[in-house]
């Protein structure tokens, strides 16, 4: 079955970058003139997903806000003949159908996902993670994955090499690779020690998945933060039919934390053309 719905948690409290996240959501924190999210629902509509899902909390709001229409805006902005601004907007609300479901405890990833269960109904979908922004010159990162789900009709998931000290922080594969940049995965473990980590091919917040999972995640315990890990339910997803996992083409931000914010706060203007030639000129004024 193709896939056509795709689903972004999105339901966190952002606690890393507070103060700014106490009355807005992470997710809408700007990358030049765009919020966070923008850039990862565009990916999944370049990627050929014509459904959104959203899976939000209290004070997320303005994620809605963002992708509805906005008539008195498009009004003002249709009197003072501000056309490109109108085209903006207006592509905005276009971009794909958008519904929303509530998480109403942070209770972990997998339960977020769970959440989404009655919209996604009996059908393959997609999950997006907001806080990883893969830029692609080419291919979208999703639709390399989706392109790898048609091929073996299997779960598919991104990875990426990381180094070994920082491997702690994500969930990491054991994997035999099968064609270029494609592995069939033998184990998954979250967030293991360097010395104790099965390789360092981490996995990065994108997946196709079966509707099987959400089954799998309704009959998984919490940890001992009590979560429900994703990563403890495609476990038993992979002792029943096999999981690839692709190391995909693009360039990761990970804007989860102030740094990984940072750096494409300074690379992605320096690749707009209507930015590039003065903000370029501005850094050097800086003597770093």
């Amino acid at each position: 079955m193709k896939v056509r719905k795709a689903v972004f948690p999105a339901a966190g409290l952002g606690t890393r970058f507070l103060p700014a996240t106490k009355a807005q959501p992470k997710e809408m924190l700007p990358l030049v003139d765009k919020p966070m999210i923008q850039y990862v629902v565009e990916e999944a509509v370049a990627s050929g997903l014509s459904e959104i899902i959203v899976v939000t909390g209290r004070g997320k709001r303005a994620i809605e806000d963002h992708f509805d229409s906005a008539f008195e805006l498009e009004y003002y902005l249709n009197d003072r003949g501000k056309a490109d601004e109108l085209a903006q907007i207006k592509t905005i609300s276009e971009l794909a159908s958008v519904s929303y479901v509530r998480q109403r405890e942070p209770l972990g990833l997998g339960h977020a996902i769970l959440c989404a269960r009655s919209l996604v109904g009996d059908e393959p979908f997609a999950v997006f993670l907001g806080d990883d922004i893969i830029g692609s010159t080419a291919t979208p990162c999703m639709r390399q994955l989706l392109d790898v789900c048609d091929r073996y009709e299997a779960p598919v998931l991104a990875v990426e090499r990381v180094p070994r000290q920082k491997i702690q922080q994500y969930g990491v594969i054991k994997g035999r690779p099968v064609d270029r940049r494609v592995h069939e995965i033998q184990d998954l473990v979250e967030k293991p020690k360097p010395e104790d980590a099965p390789s360092d091919l981490a996995i990065i917040g994108r997946y196709v998945l079966p509707p099987e999972i959400f089954e799998i995640l309704a009959g998984t315990g919490a940890d001992s933060r009590g979560e429900i890990q994703l990563t403890a339910a495609l476990r038993v997803l992979r002792s029943r039919r096999p999981i690839y996992a692709v190391e995909f083409e693009g360039r990761r931000y990970d804007t989860g934390d102030k740094l990984g914010f940072l750096k494409p706060t300074v690379e992605f203007p320096l690749a707009r053309p209507d930015l590039s030639d003065e903000f370029r000129t501005y850094l050097k004024t800086l003597n770093l």
